[in-house]
């Protein structure tokens, strides 16, 4: 009788040694960006939110930038792993990398404070321009490729890109962000707050698909693209900031209807996410020129 061989011993040192290469290859990921002790327990534009932004930045990629990402992240990945920073949350490994989904700023501050931040990163705040900065720097650097450190480096760099226009999280610090603010949302009670209106209720709200709210933003923005490509980031981080700040200045005079809200804020909040799509595809363009 041939003689039995155990492999359990053996595909147990292989997968100790993959996971502990897993591991070391996030490690390397996570000391992109540092970590601050401020952090508020968010998600950021919500799912389809940050599905919209993919899809209208992928749509507007060059040949050579959309044959890097889909090297890197499989053929239409860009948008399937959008969200994916947002659930990797919960994982102890990624513990550090909550704060770089905000740059957070106190009320009433000049356009010069605000648009200092873009370089001399806050102590306090968030990260967000930091981690960013430091993704972008990471991924010129490197050639496209499927090895995990690029991947999971792209994952970020595209969500982040997208949370950058998103006005709750570039919001009060006071607040955190919104989340302190609480709001009715067809509700008598208190069943929600600012932050999450501007996450995920308003754009659930018109009722349509990622792909629909993508194609139909392109659309009705078409003629604004060049503008929008053109822009400064000081322009765009202003735009912004006063937008959050018009949007803490109507919860003084809000009348607590929430269809009036949704009618009041819906186009802004759309104008965001066509933004956060077409400079997400202008800054991948340039990466993979």
């Amino acid at each position: 009788m041939k003689k039995k061989i155990d492999t359990t011993h053996t595909m147990k040192g292989k997968l100790s040694h993959a996971i502990q290469a897993h591991k070391h290859s996030l490690y390397i990921l996570l000391c992109i960006a540092c970590a601050t002790a401020y952090s508020l327990p968010a998600w950021s534009w919500g799912q389809e939110g940050h599905r919209i932004i993919a899809k209208i930045a992928y749509d507007n990629l060059s040949k050579k930038a959309r044959k890097s990402v889909d090297a890197i992240l499989g053929k239409g990945g860009m948008i399937y792993w959008t969200n994916w920073p947002d659930e990797i949350k919960s994982d102890t490994i990624y513990s550090n990398s909550h704060d770089w989904h905000y740059q957070d700023f106190d009320g009433g501050l000049s356009d010069a404070v605000v648009a200092d931040a873009l370089t001399n990163y806050p102590k306090e705040g968030g990260n967000l321009f930091r981690a960013l900065d430091s993704l972008a720097q990471v991924l010129t650097n490197n050639q496209p490729s499927s090895d995990i450190k690029t991947n999971h480096t792209l994952r970020f760099f595209i969500h982040l890109s997208g949370d950058r226009y998103c006005p709750m999280h570039m919001a009060h610090m006071d607040d955190k962000g919104g989340n302190g603010v609480r709001m009715a949302w067809f509700s008598k009670n208190n069943n929600t707050n600012l932050h999450t209106v501007w996450d995920t209720k308003l754009i659930e709200s018109q009722g349509y698909s990622y792909t629909e709210y993508a194609e139909m933003l392109e659309w009705r923005y078409d003629d604004q693209r060049r503008a929008i490509e053109q822009m400064s980031s000081k322009d765009l981080l202003l735009h912004n900031y006063h937008l959050t700040e018009a949007i803490y200045a109507y919860q003084q005079t809000w009348d607590g209807n929430t269809y009036h809200y949704i009618y009041r804020w819906h186009e802004p909040m759309e104008y965001q996410l066509y933004i956060a799509g077409i400079r997400l595809a202008q800054a991948l363009n340039e990466i993979y020129k």
